[in-house]
């Protein structure tokens, strides 16, 4: 796809910094002439929406679903949720704002964030496809490119980082079962590497009763990840752009694209857990486009702290990526619900971090060592418990 047609009206799931509506140059001095900053109601409308739905999520994963029908219920419940929504509510806005904020800095024109609420309960369970901004005048530099593809993920990422810490410090480390079976969500040498060093003990080899906030700083992680993949327009495309020039762009956007259908194709050949996922962006990316329209001064590289930074970006990427961020796992053979299985599971060392979301009564998320996601619900009607992994 050329360059002359990168620029949608569109945004992908999480976020990105779309496309800018037309040819209007940047005012004179570089930067937008300070003004009073309103919130356009639909920015405000979209925001409390999908806290609503985000929080509603957090609330079902803890076992206190919310169903708009019953108002009563609705609202005793809904408070469950927000130690989920909150935090990642606020890696979505330090992402945008980064990206809005560096916009002004290099005086181009962008709109607040506009947040995505995802319909609940459905597929995404997290109850939002993200946020994105729009860019209404184009970008004169490549130095400039560079800071507001990178502010974005940067931002996002410390306010990740920071939830996980915190989550982690409340979370109780319980002895490994990995007898259950289901949905596995994919480990990062980051997200494995805080865990070590905040638990203690090798999250491998344990269950992990996992707050909430960790679990929304494990999202901001994905976050991070998927929006620095170095294709087309999104944040890691814009620092690629910016570090490499036009011409790399082309073929490390279109080999990385590539790379997202081989990541589901060869694995899958071979037997091996897989993420779906990876075809659903090899499909967007090229809807979106795999190129990336030039900046005004398209020649002039990056230099000194600018240079190490780009690479040190591509090095997040790097770190934060999970290869299979989500995956299914068949129950062991002595687990509960598998009873034509003959022979006991035996206790082996697990695989990476999972993650069980618990009643209110027990605000929490539960990681055993392999990541296995159900649900269940007691005879007499209990709490429902849904239980997850992070696993490498």
């Amino acid at each position: 796809m050329e360059d002359s047609s990168a620029y949608k009206e569109v945004s992908p799931i999480l976020t990105d910094i779309p496309r800018f509506a037309g040819p209007a140059p940047a005012p004179s001095g570089g930067r937008l002439a300070a003004a009073p900053v309103e919130i356009p109601r639909l920015n405000l409308i979209l925001f409390l929406v999908t806290l609503l739905t985000t929080t509603m999520a957090g609330a079902d994963l803890a076992g206190a679903p919310v169903n708009l029908l019953d108002p009563v219920s609705a609202l005793m419940n809904l408070p469950a949720g927000l130690s989920f929504s909150l935090p990642l509510m606020a890696i979505l806005l330090a992402h945008e704002m980064g990206h809005y904020l560096m916009s002004r800095r290099h005086g181009v024109d962008a709109t607040l964030p506009y947040f995505l609420p995802a319909p609940y309960p459905s597929f995404f369970f997290v109850g939002t496809f993200g946020a994105f901004i729009r860019m209404k005048s184009p970008v004169r530099t490549r130095r400039a490119m560079f800071d507001i593809g990178a502010a974005g993920p940067w931002a996002g990422f410390i306010v990740a980082l920071i939830a996980i810490v915190f989550g982690l410090t409340r979370s109780t480390v319980t002895p490994l079962d990995q007898s259950g079976g289901g949905l596995e969500l994919g480990n990062s040498i980051l997200f494995w590497t805080v865990s070590r060093v905040v638990l203690g003990v090798n999250p491998n080899n344990v269950n992990v009763e996992l707050n909430p906030v960790a679990f929304a700083g494990w999202i901001g992680l994905l976050v991070t990840t998927i929006n620095l993949l170095p294709v087309g327009q999104l944040d890691g495309g814009h620092t690629v752009y910016a570090l490499f020039g036009a011409r790399w762009h082309r073929y490390i956007s279109r080999t990385a694209w590539v790379g997202c259908a081989l990541m589901a194709l060869v694995p899958y050949l071979l037997g091996y857990s897989f993420w779906l996922g990876w075809l659903l962006w090899f499909g967007l990316v090229f809807v979106l486009g795999l190129g990336h329209p030039s900046t005004v001064d398209a020649d002039t590289p990056l230099t000194g702290a600018r240079h190490w930074m780009a690479w040190a970006t591509v090095a997040l990427f790097i770190l934060t990526f999970p290869p299979v961020p989500v995956a299914f796992a068949p129950p062991a053979p002595n687990a509960p619900g598998n009873p034509q299985q003959q022979q006991p599971a035996e206790p082996s060392e697990g695989n990476g971090i999972s993650v069980m979301f618990q009643a209110p009564a027990h605000p929490g998320t539960r990681l055993d060592g392999r990541g296995h996601a159900g649900t269940s619900r007691d005879g007499a009607g209990g709490a429902r418990t849904a239980q997850g992994s992070f696993r490498a």
